[in-house]
């Protein structure tokens, strides 16, 4: 009988041992419960609990070491004493002092309030802290109510190959805080072992690894940085020839243009000699609309430059009269500056080497611009870049006119889908609704991502952008060998676009200096010669004329991986069915 009497009476014991702890843990939970931080805390937690479960082995009680853990798990103070009221004040503050600090400051001045203990053991969870924060980094600084409140400018980065567009597109970002220095040492090891110790700024924007192994940018980078008057896009266009249709893209997305020339002995003189592409890419940008071109002339610091003033106005004086023959005005729509990409010279601060030069370094410069006047209140059109499916459709391009909001209907040209916009992202940021010139993603739903091509558009059901594979154009023939007659086939390049197309006739020639037509159709163009043609697509495609709508009447028409004229549309044909 003893043992039976015994051990009913245990049970009871254990059993009261028991409840007293659910009463603990209960409590322990519910305050957490109630007061949680979203998501954050748990994650330090998983970090915590093996650094202070030792500490709490060593220190004190060996009873209650299951609860002393789980009371640990958020008590940053080690705990020795669990007295119910205490253990679930304490955790609160110091979580709090957490959350607020990271975001503040710099990851390292984090133990600033959170008592002496806790500096011992933070390598560990430290290192976590600042993987995370480099994550959030290019979230933190567009602030949500500031965001409208900036001019939104979109800024292309054109020039020969190797002349520097993507490094000091690299030294921006981190001139202006969006690449921390952490991730730019990573770079740099990471380009050492590679023996290229000078590329490691242009893999902030050349992310993918076939462009780092070359060092040539492919597709077009993107990328932002704010200043304190205006938020902007850099469109990292690429330099070689083969993939000047991918810089076309990017230009038609661009306000502004910065075209980069080296000053390197030999390397202007390639890039701006005939199959150079200086000269191409700044007839294609003037083409594509760009207003206002700033030239940035890179590599001054190299040995055989020196920053001397003499090779500055060499390039220069290269440079000018090319510019006013593409159609920029040298007073009013080109900057010269000097600079250096690699050291970054001239870039965000004056520079001591350069005394000759008195102007504002480059991105004072971009600040103090003019504003671009863009109506809100237009039509809507968004041209496609790209698209892809990520939980639904997802579509890229630059908002050319009119304003888009969250949940709206819109419809795709020139297929007539009627598609609700589900989010907006405004360069990563998310936002309800967005203007004028602003880098959009949008999430669609009532269309399949196959069904996408880039080119197409998105407009108001009100008023919709006209389509056709007919039109009549005024085209500039800039370098094409032989004559050029109907039935002519070449690729043409219209705001997004990319489509074959076919010059049906040659309706008049127009002289260049009065603008006269000829009486008499000519049978023929050739090389700077200007005329109105008819010109028939293979596919129907999305455009205007360029009186109603300059950024979708402009395009260019290339041919063997050269650009042969440019162009404006003037009048839409309609289709005899």
């Amino acid at each position: 009988m003893d043992p039976r009497d015994t051990a009913p009476d245990s049970w009871e014991q254990e059993d009261d041992v028991e409840a007293t702890i659910d009463g603990q843990l209960e409590s322990a939970f519910t305050s957490l419960n109630v007061n949680a931080k979203p998501f954050v805390p748990n994650v330090n937690a998983a970090e915590f609990v093996p650094t202070f479960a030792m500490k709490a082995h060593s220190e004190n009680l060996n009873s209650m070491v299951a609860v002393e853990k789980i009371a640990t798990m958020e008590v940053t103070e080690s705990a020795a004493r669990l007295e119910n009221g205490d253990t679930e004040m304490t955790p609160e503050e110091p979580w709090d002092q957490k959350e607020v600090e990271p975001n503040e400051e710099e990851p390292g001045g984090r133990c600033c309030g959170d008592g002496g203990p806790v500096v011992v053991t933070t390598t560990e969870e430290m290192g976590s802290e600042i993987e995370e924060e480099e994550m959030l980094a290019p979230k933190v600084p567009p602030t949500q109510p500031d965001a409208p409140k900036k001019e939104h400018i979109n800024v292309v980065f054109i020039g020969h190959v190797d002349a520097g567009k993507s490094t000091i597109g690299g030294q921006i970002m981190y001139l202006t805080g969006m690449v921390d220095k952490r991730t730019l040492e990573k770079y740099e090891r990471e380009a050492k072992e590679k023996n290229r110790e000078t590329w490691y700024l242009s893999w902030a924007l050349d992310t993918n690894q076939e462009e780092r192994d070359k060092g040539k940018t492919v597709e077009v980078g993107r990328a932002y940085f704010e200043t304190d008057k205006k938020h902007f896009t850099i469109l990292d266009a690429p330099g070689h020839k083969s993939f000047v249709p991918n810089m076309i893209g990017g230009a038609s997305q661009a306000d502004l243009a910065v075209l980069v020339i080296s000053a390197r002995k030999g390397e202007f003189e390639t890039g701006f000699e005939k199959g150079g592409q200086t000269r191409e890419h700044a007839m294609l940008a003037k083409t594509a609309g760009v207003k206002h071109l700033i030239v940035l002339v890179n590599k001054m610091d190299d040995p055989t430059v020196n920053w001397s003033l003499e090779r500055y106005e060499e390039c220069k004086e290269k440079l000018v009269p090319f510019l006013k023959k593409v159609g920029f005005n040298p007073k009013k729509d080109i900057h010269f500056m000097p600079c250096s990409g690699l050291t970054g010279a001239n870039l965000k601060e004056p520079t001591d080497m350069c005394s000759w030069y008195t102007g504002l370094p480059f991105i004072p410069h971009l600040d103090s611009l003019p504003n671009f006047n863009r109506s809100s209140d237009g039509p809507i059109r968004l041209p496609i870049v790209d698209k892809y499916k990520d939980m639904g459709t997802v579509i890229l391009g630059k908002l050319e006119s009119g304003s888009i909001s969250k949940a709206q209907q819109l419809v795709m040209m020139p297929n007539r889908h009627v598609v609700e916009v589900l989010s907006l992202l405004s360069d990563d940021v998310e936002t309800d609704d967005a203007g004028p010139g602003e880098n959009l993603k949008l999430r669609l739903k009532g269309i399949e991502e196959e069904e996408i091509l880039p080119g197409f558009i998105l407009c108001n059901a009100e008023n919709l952008c006209h389509s056709g594979r007919t039109f009549d154009a005024q085209i500039v023939i800039i370098e094409h060998k032989s004559i050029i007659c109907p039935g002519y086939n070449a690729v043409l390049h219209i705001h997004t676009c990319i489509e074959e197309v076919q010059i049906t006739a040659l309706i008049c020639l127009v002289d260049k200096k009065s603008g006269e037509k000829s009486k008499t159709r000519p049978r023929f163009v050739k090389q700077d010669q200007v005329c109105i043609a008819r010109l028939r697509t293979a596919g129907t495609i999305c455009l205007e004329t360029f009186k109603d709508f300059p950024q979708m009447g402009r395009f260019t028409l290339r041919d063997e991986g050269k650009t042969i004229a440019i162009g404006k549309v003037l009048k839409l044909v309609a289709e005899r069915d």
